[in-house]
């Protein structure tokens, strides 16, 4: 009985990323995210989310413990980097994009985030962000990597182009689909930092580790009774507390993510008949305007 205590080959971490592995496999075929004209299997949005985590170590040089930020709504590469950037030893920082480029700035600078992911229509707000970073001691202090989330090249403004160092599918085109992606030493390691807004002082930081993604996304689908392999309608921000853990959920059920940038009633209610929605998460206000 002695050796049966725990060792790597029977208690290995527990982490959300192995549901992409397996979903890879069992609904390897089976529709993962659609947005728009765009569609991906779960097998392809396996392979994409590794490309980008081996082209955030090798040509980023992010390494394991460094803060990745994200500021973007609902499209797929925000879908992805929930895997990638954890896939590749750093830790999610997803910020709100409605906020204002001062509290943007406190968030960069507070989690010392070396990586920026930023939507084409979020542009404005996270360089306005970095003109508060202070220019007398840019060492303590340095810029961050940014990398542009654009739908095409016609999106990308050639005025602030030399801003970035490159868009997300050039990561995706470049990186390694067979990465041996970094897993964690241990569970209590962090996969996420979130920030609350800040209403009664500066924001505060928020540090969860692969053991509580893993827990609470599970217990999130058996508290809801989600079946395998439903249809989900982002109209949850995964800037909210990660999308309330469905981003890794959906990779556990095998279910089918319906991306959207930006939506009212009729958007809704219109993707709901397109893609037979079966479930979404809303706040208050996103049912009361249903």
């Amino acid at each position: 009985m002695e050796n049966l205590k725990p060792n790597p080959a029977n208690s290995s971490p527990l982490t959300p990323l192995g549901f992409l592995e397996r979903a890879a496999v069992v609904y390897a075929d089976c529709p993962s995210v659609v947005y728009n004209d765009t569609s991906y299997t779960w097998s392809e949005t396996h392979w994409r989310c590794l490309s980008v985590a081996s082209s955030i170590v090798a040509s980023l040089g992010i390494k394991r413990g460094d803060v990745v930020s994200v500021v973007a709504p609902n499209v797929p590469a925000m879908y992805e980097l929930h895997f990638a950037v954890p896939m590749a030893g750093a830790i999610l920082n997803n910020i709100n994009t409605r906020l204002d480029p001062r509290t943007v700035s406190v968030m960069l600078r507070h989690s010392e985030s070396k990586l920026v992911f930023v939507d084409q229509l979020c542009r404005n707000l996270v360089l306005d962000a970095l003109t508060f970073f202070p220019s007398n001691n840019p060492t303590l202090t340095p810029i961050p990597i940014l990398v542009l989330i654009a739908e095409s090249d016609d999106n990308i403004d050639d005025q602030h182009h030399d801003r970035f160092l490159c868009s997300y599918e050039d990561l995706v085109e470049k990186g390694d689909p067979g990465f041996r992606w970094v897993r964690p030493r241990s569970e209590w390691d962090p996969i996420v930092l979130n920030y609350t807004s800040g209403t009664t002082a500066s924001p505060k930081g928020v540090v969860h580790c692969h053991r509580g993604a893993f827990v609470v996304a599970l217990d999130s689908l058996v508290d809801w009774g989600v079946p395998k392999e439903p249809v989900y309608l982002w109209t949850l921000p995964m800037f909210h507390s990660n999308g309330w853990s469905y981003p890794w959920g959906m990779a556990a059920v095998g279910g089918t993510n319906v991306c959207l940038r930006k939506f009212d009633g009729a958007t809704i209610f219109n993707l709901i008949r397109r893609y037979n929605v079966t479930h979404m998460c809303s706040a208050p206000v996103v049912l009361n305007m249903l």
